[in-house]
């Protein structure tokens, strides 16, 4: 699954990408980044997450619940990016 996220400055001191790891068991691959000067800006993070079903769901749950914004949701073969 690929999606696209943006990171507000308030949330760039929490490990929201580690968590997705270690919370809820699914591989993480950062496949594109834009991240503010010194994190004075919103970052925007291109991520390929990889798991079971029941992974997968959980973790786009906790990115919800974080109400960050987030695109794509797909399979990365699919969505050209």
């Amino acid at each position: 699954m690929r999606v696209r996220i943006r990171i507000p400055k308030e949330y760039q001191e929490e490990p929201i990408i580690s968590r997705l790891v270690s919370h809820h068991g699914v591989t993480v691959n950062i496949a594109g980044a834009l991240l503010g000067a010194n994190a004075r800006d919103d970052g925007w993070f291109d991520l390929q997450l990889s798991g079971s079903t029941r992974q997968l769901q959980s973790a786009l749950t906790y990115l919800n619940e974080l109400d960050l914004e987030l695109w794509g949701k797909s399979d990365s073969e699919q969505d050209g990016w």
